[in-house]
């Protein structure tokens, strides 16, 4: 199933690239705070442009001075974040769905040696997705099988009716990945789309791990 659409912040000017740009910096990683609230921003500014393509309604509502004509979104989407590094991503897209239901995915490498892995799904809390636009969030796209994963993963009874990915970094062969192996119809929304993964799955030149960098390492 091809991917409808693939947006990047990076293809225009905008003060996105700030962000970008100290996410990546390895003298600003060591602010853990300004880490986490600078993927935060890019969750904020992804969940604008991807708000631009979702289905809205028009209500009249009352101000202090007379009604008026808004429209308003039809449907709230659900968010779904890969645990723990999307949590910051996730909060982003949160401040501007507010009203959104959201779950979580528990998945990591199981590494079989240093080069090869398998996705292990250890842990999910989901809402209702059947039929639903779902937001798949998920800082790093780098192999892209831990989101193909997830996506093929949803049974019949809660397929749905379109994936929105959200990533902060991609890589060329994640997005083709996905384009391979999902087959529920998708958008990708992602900070920027960079030259390759190395031979360990990471993204160059990325920007390292970024659960570590949000929260610390792990054992």
């Amino acid at each position: 199933m091809q991917e409808t659409s693939l947006f990047q912040l990076n293809d225009q000017h905008s003060v996105a690239s700030h962000f970008l740009s100290e996410l990546r910096k390895t003298g600003f990683q060591d602010d853990r705070l300004r880490f986490r609230r600078n993927m935060e921003r890019i969750g904020e500014l992804l969940a604008y442009e991807l708000s631009k393509t979702l289905t809205y309604q028009e209500h009249t509502i009352q101000t202090p001075l007379a009604d008026t004509e808004v429209s308003l979104l039809q449907e709230q989407p659900v968010l779904i974040s890969i645990l723990r590094a999307g949590i910051p991503l996730h909060q982003g897209v949160l401040n501007y769905f507010d009203h959104a239901d959201s779950g979580f995915v528990g998945a990591f490498r199981d590494h079989q040696d240093e080069h090869n892995f398998e996705i292990a799904l250890k842990y999910f809390t989901l809402p209702d997705t059947k039929d639903k636009v779902v937001l798949l969030i998920d800082p790093m796209l780098a192999s892209g099988q831990t989101l193909a994963t997830v996506c093929n993963s949803f049974s019949p009874d809660q397929k749905p009716k379109h994936l929105h990915i959200v990533s902060a970094i991609a890589s060329p062969e994640g997005l083709q990945h996905l384009r391979e192996t999902v087959n529920i119809p998708y958008s990708i929304w992602t900070g920027a789309v960079d030259e390759s993964i190395d031979s360990k799955a990471y993204i160059v030149p990325g920007l390292g791990d970024a659960g570590d960098l949000s929260y610390g390492p792990k054992l």
